[in-house]
């Protein structure tokens, strides 16, 4: 699968603005301040495709991105650190909720967690979700750059054994900047998007 054509399509608002014509999608989700967008644009060879900002929380739409006709990432609206209003806060989480329980094409999660803060409260919940509705999850452990080698594997050891008893769950040390982990992520998102039956 080639991810270097992979181009924004559209931003949504609620679910019934989601493309119409897809098959398969993995969303992208995480804090605020995980390094989602980054990692989008690592995997896809973009360094721009989706939007970077300096400011957590920045995107409050679900933005969509064509792979392959009929295949989408999906980059999500990141929680945690978002400077809006309360009001405006609960109206896109209730959409982003309204979307991880009832978009049929998507077909698997990819959560982005620090690794020098790995499984957060949100992390642990999004986890709970996804093993509840029969979805894959594959964890990124980013920012692996921060730390010394060392300390980050050790990370990594203790995040997987901790899921070790959640079927469906994987997990990967990730870097952006360091282009660390692409193509383990690459191919666990070729396998999803070439089936869109949920693991069972």
């Amino acid at each position: 699968m080639n991810f270097n054509q992979t181009h924004f399509v559209t931003s949504a608002a609620k679910l019934k603005d989601c493309p119409e014509d897809s098959i398969a999608e993995v969303a992208f989700a995480g804090r605020s301040n995980a390094g989602k967008s980054s990692a989008i644009n690592s995997l896809t060879g973009r360094a721009r495709l989706a939007r970077i900002s300096k400011t957590p929380g920045r995107t409050q739409l679900i933005n969509f991105f064509n792979v392959e006709e009929g295949k989408y990432l999906v980059d999500l609206p990141g929680y945690g650190y978002a400077k809006v209003p309360l009001a405006v806060k609960d109206k896109w989480q209730h959409e982003l909720e309204k979307y991880l329980r009832n978009r049929e094409a998507l077909v698997g999660l990819i959560l982005l967690s620090d690794v020098r803060h790995p499984l957060k409260d949100f992390d642990r919940m999004m986890i709970d979700w996804t093993v509840q509705s029969n979805l894959r999850l594959h964890l990124l452990l980013t920012k692996a750059d921060k730390l010394k080698r060392g300390a980050a594997q050790n990370s990594f050891l203790r995040v997987e054994k901790e899921l070790a008893d959640y079927a469906g769950v994987t997990v990967q040390l990730f870097s952006s900047l360091k282009q660390a982990g692409v193509d383990t992520a690459r191919k666990t998102l070729s396998d999803w998007l070439c089936s869109n039956e949920p693991a069972a």
